[in-house]
């Protein structure tokens, strides 16, 4: 298989896990500069590019985000022996709009003032580069603009 060939079969199997999974590993800079894994749940994505996660604003990912807003997110299909590695850079967002995307019934659970509680915050990781696994195979990857 050609390279342009690996890396196009890398998106499209990295779009079906990303899209299978609930969960995502969210790396972050600690304030000690050492790395921090955080298990979130995947609440919505727009192809490979755009992910979005819900967090309390008093959290500490918060606190490491406004530090250094350098990212990694990895999903993993323990069963299949594949993963996928995304680099890029979140964004704090507190607007309603934000907020309103991924609020649904339960969140007050987390967030007991509602849609909008001080301590709900949104988010918004935009991914630059790709790392897919599939053993005994990876493949390295620019993030394509448009997935359709």
């Amino acid at each position: 298989m050609k390279k342009g060939e690996m890396i196009e079969e890398a998106i499209k199997k990295s779009l079906e896990l990303v899209n299978r999974s609930n969960i995502a590993m969210v790396g972050t800079i600690g304030n000690d500069n050492f790395p921090n894994i955080k298990a979130m749940i995947n609440a919505k994505h727009d192809g490979l590019k755009e992910i979005w996660f819900s967090t309390n604003t008093s959290s500490k990912r918060i606190t490491q985000l406004k530090l250094s807003n350098k990212t990694c997110v990895y999903f993993v299909d323990f069963d299949e022996w594949e993963g996928l590695m995304l680099i890029g850079k979140t964004e704090i967002k507190r607007d309603k709009e934000s907020r309103e995307m991924l609020w649904e019934e339960g969140c007050e659970q987390y967030y007991p003032l509602g849609i909008d509680d001080p301590d709900y915050s949104v988010l918004h990781f935009t991914a630059e580069t790709g790392d897919y696994y599939k053993s005994p195979c990876k493949v390295s990857f620019l993030i394509p603009e448009n997935l359709e």
